[in-house]
């Protein structure tokens, strides 16, 4: 396998040949706030993410929830196992944050397909290492105590991970409803109902069928965070 034309197209093909490997390829389905795994549950499958978005998040004993990464499509997770380089329980909550599909392997069939093909691990290294920026602007993020900021800067990691260029701006492909973007921030439907309206009517964003265009994100970015 030549490292240099390895594609994301091609890392699905990958899995799905992991997959095969004395089992034949599982493809999940979950809808949106549905629980793929728990913390503490017994990392036995690897994940690859071929539709939708993925939520992970840290619960804390408080009960306090907070969303470290939003995984798109194309995403491996569940690896940290691999990572560690020990059997670990699931150290995040992943729940779907829109309606997935995902295609799943037992984790030691993949522990031998990196094994064999490092370039492999080369590619989910970097697959990681750009989760972890994403971990740290939702950080961040949720750093901002006034909530209109704390939605402006979520608004703009969307843009940045999930965004599509169009005449009218950064559109987000997503289809986000108002009570999932409260859970990701740590606010309230109300709350987040209202500020969207507050940024539709100074013309930073508009929404057409669930799915934000920002108008100008440097724009937004600068008057609001």
């Amino acid at each position: 396998m030549n490292f240099s034309a390895i594609s994301e197209t091609t890392l699905e093909s990958v899995f799905r040949q992991i997959s095969s490997g004395g089992y034949p390829p599982v493809v999940e389905s979950f809808e949106r706030g549905k629980t793929i795994f728990f913390p503490g549950d017994p990392a036995e499958k690897v994940y690859f993410l071929i539709k939708g978005a993925v939520k992970l998040s840290r619960v804390y004993e408080a009960g306090e929830e907070i969303t470290v990464a939003l995984l798109r499509e194309n995403s491996v997770f569940g690896v940290l196992s691999l990572v560690t380089g020990q059997r670990s329980d699931r150290f995040y909550h992943a729940v779907a944050f829109t309606p997935v599909e995902l295609l799943s392997a037992p984790i030691d069939h993949v522990e031998k397909a990196l094994n064999e093909h490092p370039e492999l691990s080369m590619l989910m290294l970097k697959g990681l290492s750009s989760r972890i920026l994403q971990t740290e602007m939702m950080i961040e993020t949720l750093a901002h105590r006034d909530m209109g900021s704390r939605l402006v800067s979520f608004l703009l990691i969307l843009c940045r991970d999930f965004g599509i260029p169009t005449n009218e701006g950064i559109r987000i492909d997503l289809k986000l409803s108002h009570q999932a973007i409260a859970e990701a921030i740590g606010s309230t439907r109300v709350t987040v109902t209202r500020l969207l309206g507050d940024l539709r009517q100074e013309n930073m964003i508009s929404i057409y069928k669930k799915k934000i265009t920002v108008h100008n994100p440097v724009l937004l970015g600068q008057q609001f965070t």
